[in-house]
């Protein structure tokens, strides 16, 4: 309203030189003025008179709206008043409900001792529960331990391929090839041979094997290789592949 009342007070002194712009064209008109002033008279009252009428129609908006901004205050004023009003009575009601409850232990009481002997026969039914599982898991136990039984073994085996040179060109490479399969070991298979030639007409005997990973040793076997020393210079793996 403060904001409202300013503007009034500034637009008055427009509509006081209006008034008087009226007044001046008036006694000009009484006084034989022309035409054309009179017709200026005229344009300024209508201003004036649309100016006061937007200003009455924005007071009278003002208005309502004040009205409405207080119908809402008090509103808001009750409500807030039965809310405390509320919360006081609850406050006030709470000792009496504590004081109800004091009663209430016998029979609270009493469902617990119903609740025990609901426990102690749940209790007894688990333990059946749990002799029938044991019962399954063993029987499932066993099937597996059967069938792990009746499985095959998997054993592992490598296949390898030995370089085994002789000492020169005059080597009996068929003497030599003899001594290399005279070597036996548990788990130890020779297979095919080849004679293939290095240098200076020497030539090497290459031979495959198949060997039982657990059993047999690749150092233990190149040892009882190399022992043959009048035949055997040194011995070499050239391939070594799992099967």
């Amino acid at each position: 309203m403060a904001e409202v009342q300013y503007n009034v007070w500034l637009d008055r002194g427009r509509f006081e030189d209006a008034e008087r712009t009226y007044q001046e064209h008036l006694a000009k008109l009484r006084c034989g003025g022309s035409e054309s002033t009179s017709t200026g008279a005229s344009l300024g009252n209508t201003s004036a008179t649309t100016s006061d009428a937007t200003l009455l129609a924005r007071i009278d908006t003002l208005e309502k709206e004040n009205r409405n901004f207080r119908k809402i205050t008090q509103d808001l004023q009750e409500l807030v008043s039965k809310l405390s009003s509320r919360v006081t009575s609850l406050e006030k009601g709470t000792p009496v409900a504590a004081a109800k409850v004091v009663p209430a232990a016998k029979p609270v009481e009493k469902e617990d001792d119903d609740a025990e002997e609901d426990d102690f026969e749940l209790f007894g039914e688990d333990e059946d529960e749990e002799k029938e599982q044991e019962r399954i898991k063993a029987e499932r136990v066993a099937a597996y331990e059967k069938r792990k039984a009746n499985k095959p073994v998997l054993i592992a085996k490598s296949n390898i391929i030995l370089d085994v040179k002789p000492w020169d060109d005059e080597t009996d490479m068929a003497k030599l090839e003899e001594c290399v399969r005279s070597v036996q070991m548990d788990g130890l298979l020779w297979g095919n041979s080849k004679l293939v030639p290095l240098a200076y007409g020497i030539k090497k005997l290459q031979i495959s094997c198949v060997v039982e990973d657990d059993k047999v040793s690749t150092e233990d076997m190149e040892e009882q290789i190399c022992a043959f020393e009048d035949y055997i210079q040194s011995v070499d793996i050239a391939a070594f592949n799992k099967i």
